[in-house]
C-alpha cells in the first residue's frame, strides 16, 4: 500500500534537475563543456513535461473520485439523517 499519492510532475522535475546537476559536475570536473543556455531548453522542456505531466494526474484522478462518489453515494443526505438541529 502506499503511504502517499503518486505524483509523476514531480518526479520530472526531479530527474530534470539530476540531469542538469550531472552536466554542470561533468563541466566542473573538465570532463566536457556546458554551454550557460544549453540548459534553458532542458530546464524548459523538463518543466513543460511535468506540467502537462501533472495535468494529466490531476484529471484522471478527479475523475476516478468523483466516479467512486457517485456509486457509493447511496445513503440518506445529512440533512434527513437527524445530524444537523434545525432552528
Amino acid at each position: 500500500m502506499l503511504l502517499h499519492e503518486f505524483r509523476p510532475g514531480r518526479l520530472i522535475v526531479g530527474v530534470t534537475a539530476l540531469g542538469l546537476a550531472a552536466l554542470y559536475a561533468g563541466d566542473a570536473a573538465d570532463a566536457w563543456v556546458t554551454p550557460w543556455y544549453g540548459v534553458v531548453p532542458v530546464l524548459c522542456g523538463g518543466l513543460g513535461a511535468a506540467a502537462l505531466a501533472t495535468w494529466v494526474a490531476y484529471g484522471i484522478r478527479r475523475r476516478r473520485s468523483a466516479r467512486t462518489a457517485s456509486s457509493e453515494n447511496i445513503e440518506a443526505p445529512a440533512s434527513t439523517s437527524g445530524s444537523q438541529d434545525i432552528r
